[in-house]
């Protein structure tokens, strides 16, 4: 996990309403057997824990003072008895616990990704990616911690401090009162402590955030910085982030150690207090060594239980608050999901696209439309270029047809059949897309090559490289198609990317295909050998390009030109430049000088 998701996740708001965390409930039910297990050994170290100190008072009691070395003996080996018992059952509480923690919190996760891939462009546009993926990381870093960690040891705590009471009534009703009252006046001042060391804590945490991010914004622009000859003063702001954060630590240290040492008065100084009235009683002969031992124990149990309860119970808030953004995610809804009976898309697949009356504008922006009463018929196998300004709806037209949001008004259809009555999935096997900077993953080629069909064979996405004219450059690779592209394909150049971007839309082997201008990122050598496996490759296809090079357009069997999310002209190159309209103004400011 990065610095920033670790700070981000001290920093995390806490929420006093824990039901959030029922939502885990169907999570810890799968694995009820776990859960069982985890939850007996959990009683088990419990009571092996409280058992601990009836035995110590054994040996005071019945060792100590028996002249017998084999009475003593007996005693000691109940005593190591109790504590193997002790270290088994703590041992196989914290196995399951942790198991079921690691394995609820990866179930969830995988829940939770598979939910995310569900939803729909229009979510991204009001959720940033950026906290979706925290959700996933930091919030579910604190519910790993409460379900594997915090929520067993408040549990355990809870049933020791429980157990405890019970057993200091029992052996000594009185000093137990002494307890009670003692309880109050060294908790409360630790309490209040306690918030204040927190506070410096995060207050500590937000600075060395600040220098960090500050450090990460300069590394990431480093030519950029040295350039401008500006490491001397990077470095003393750095320095100075720092030193504040350091400062702020001080004070945290500091904050801290006293509060150590009033920890340390307090609780030793009350149990002093409380020892002082049990030996007055042990020599009064109103109560044993042994039993004044045990209640020592029990009380230091006790106190303890007190204290780590506190701390828990801040982490549970934590995850309450972090289980509730999880749930929020699990809870949104796709605005483009199958309909419960979809409507099969005829077979064999035609190509046949109608945009029919289509309006449509992006939820972020109700009042503009992308599309108004757009109308356009594309014919099997027809190659149709979509030409117009910057806004005239170009990308929506593709944006639809994958129906990655639905029109507000009229019908989008794919071989006569109403995109909202379909699968989206169905829809979306039928076309192959390749954007003006279609984004690979981290992996090798090959791997990026399957992306476009799973069950393509090595010779079929070895001919689809070869027909993008990347199969020389990739094979030339250290280790040719199975090497590692790094993240997001940085190693090749913006050329080589688009290339295995094209030969990943040709393994697809779709009847559909949409270029969003697919050849923009090469240069004019690889431009025309790309053009060239791009032509084969439409070859008895549909395909609609959104074009800005004139060699695009000539190719084109129809030309679209868009304005303002309508059509205002179609027809050739020839035809549409003698008109003198739009196209012919695009073409002199887009195409006049290769045109020339």
């Amino acid at each position: 996990m990065s610095i920033d998701n670790t700070l981000a996740a001290d920093e995390r708001p806490k929420r006093r309403d824990v039901r959030p965390l029922g939502r885990l409930l169907p999570f810890l039910r799968a694995h009820w057997g776990d859960a069982l297990w985890a939850t007996f050994f959990l009683l088990f170290s419990t009571g092996a824990t409280l058992g601990l100190s009836g035995a110590a008072r054994l040996v005071v009691d019945k060792g100590f003072t028996s002249q017998s070395n084999a009475q003593l003996n007996h005693t000691f080996f109940i005593l190591i008895g109790v504590a193997g018992v002790l270290a088994v059952a703590t041992s196989m509480r914290f196995y399951f616990i942790t198991k079921l923690g690691e394995r609820v919190v990866a179930d969830l996760r995988t829940a939770l990704y598979r939910h995310v891939l569900t939803l729909d462009p229009g979510f991204f546009l009001t959720t940033r990616t950026g906290e979706v993926l925290s959700r996933m990381t930091t919030d579910m870093t604190l519910v790993e911690n409460m379900v594997g960690s915090s929520a067993s040891i408040a549990l355990r705590n809870l049933l020791t401090l429980i157990g405890s009471l019970a057993v200091l009534l029992y052996v000594s009703p009185i000093l137990t009162f002494y307890v009670a009252l003692l309880a109050p006046a060294v908790i409360f001042p630790l309490f209040l402590f306690g918030r204040r060391v927190r506070k410096l804590s995060v207050n500590a945490q937000s600075r060395f955030a600040d220098a960090v991010g500050y450090a990460g914004e300069t590394l990431d622009a480093l030519d950029t910085l040295q350039a401008f000859g500006r490491e001397l003063s990077a470095g003393d702001r750095f320095m100075g982030a720092v030193e504040g954060a350091f400062r702020a630590s001080l004070s945290r240290i500091r904050a801290r150690a006293l509060m150590t040492a009033l920890v340390i008065g307090l609780v030793f100084g009350g149990v002093a207090a409380v020892f002082w009235l049990g030996a007055h009683a042990v020599v009064a002969g109103k109560m044993t060594g042994g039993t004044l031992l045990q209640f020592a124990i029990l009380a230091v149990l006790g106190a303890g239980s007190v204290g780590a309860l506190g701390e828990v119970w801040g982490d549970v808030q934590k995850a309450s608050g972090a289980m509730e953004r999880v749930s929020e995610l699990l809870d949104a809804q796709p605005a483009i999901a199958a309909p419960a009976e979809p409507k099969p898309l005829p077979q064999p697949a035609r190509g046949e696209i109608a945009f029919e009356g289509v309006g449509f504008a992006y939820p972020g922006r109700p009042d503009l439309a992308a599309l108004d009463r757009f109308d356009l018929r594309v014919r099997p196998g027809e190659r149709v270029a979509l030409v117009g300004p910057s806004g005239a709806g170009k990308s929506t037209v593709f944006r639809l047809l994958l129906r990655f949001y639905d029109p507000q008004s009229g019908v989008v259809r794919l071989d006569g059949v109403d995109l909202r009555d379909a699968d989206p999935a169905e829809v979306r096997a039928r076309i192959a897309l390749v954007a003006q900077d279609a984004p690979l993953f981290s992996g090798s080629a090959i791997e990026n090559l399957r992306f476009g069909r799973e069950g393509a064979t090595q010779d079929e996405l070895i001919a689809a490289a070869r027909a993008a004219e990347a199969d020389r450059f990739l094979a030339a690779l250290p280790q040719g198609f199975d090497t590692s592209l790094g993240e997001r394909a940085k190693t090749l150049s913006g050329g080589q990317r688009q290339r295995v971007a094209i030969a990943r839309a040709l393994v697809r082997n779709a009847p559909i295909l949409l270029l969003d201008e697919a050849t923009s990122a090469l240069d004019a050598e690889n431009e025309q050998l790309v053009q060239h496996a791009l032509d084969d490759a439409m070859r008895g296809r549909t395909t609609l390009v959104i074009a800005h090079r004139l060699a695009t357009v000539l190719k084109a069997d129809r030309i679209v030109v868009m304005d303002a999310g309508r059509v205002v002209e179609s027809g050739s190159h020839a035809e549409l430049s003698a008109r003198g309209g739009l196209y012919a103004r695009l073409a002199q400011l887009q195409f006049g000088q290769e045109a020339a």
